[in-house]
């Protein structure tokens, strides 16, 4: 009895970098596009942001990630949202919805739960902090040495970042932040104790 088996059946398939450029470009031009019907309206869409321990707030775990306060918060999110995006996306299209739909759940779940009851949460930075600490940890799961040593330089490059999952700074929501980077955590080990999620 022989048996056969695809060589690299078990590794995620990849996607082009012009394909995952285009996608994340364009999806990070979907953010800008409702920032600025956000101002138009005078900053209706906020309502749609998380708020804690509501019936209401469950489903803003959903939307609050694409919505943003104003032009300086979206700024702050571009760059590292279209990078860290790109990295994951690269790996493959089941990946990159694993894990930004973890995160999502992870930082829209701990604002919900623990998140003072009269503020109103929005923005990308819980899906960035879950995708950073997603490319950081993976190595760690997969063992594999490409991936350590990526996730080694994305730490120097954007590793400071990770202080924001700390208490301690107004207007700052950290339980967005720590809510994403453990989604983060928890993609990666999914990802590895369930291959086919990630391909």
């Amino acid at each position: 009895m022989t048996t056969s088996r695809r060589v690299g059946a078990d590794r995620p398939v990849g996607v082009p970098v012009s394909t995952a450029a285009v996608f994340m470009g364009g999806l990070l031009a979907l953010l800008w596009v409702l920032e600025f019907a956000d101002q138009l309206s005078g900053n209706s869409l906020d309502q749609f942001g998380i708020h804690p321990r509501s019936e209401s707030g469950l489903w803003a775990i959903f939307t609050a990630p694409w919505l943003h306060y104003g032009w300086a918060h979206l700024v702050s999110n571009s760059v590292p949202f279209f990078a860290l995006g790109l990295l994951i996306l690269l790996t493959g299209w089941r990946r990159w919805l694993l894990v930004t739909f973890v995160a999502v759940l992870g930082s829209g779940a701990l604002v919900w739960l623990i998140a003072p009851g009269n503020s109103i949460t929005l923005g990308a930075s819980g899906v960035v902090f879950g995708w950073l600490t997603f490319v950081l940890v993976r190595g760690l799961f997969s063992r594999r040495w490409r991936e350590i040593l990526l996730g080694a330089l994305i730490f120097l490059i954007y590793g400071g970042i990770l202080l924001g999952a700390l208490p301690g700074t107004d207007g700052v929501s950290w339980q967005a932040h720590l809510g994403g980077a453990l989604g983060g955590v928890m993609a990666a080990w999914l990802s590895k104790s369930t291959p086919v999620l990630s391909r």
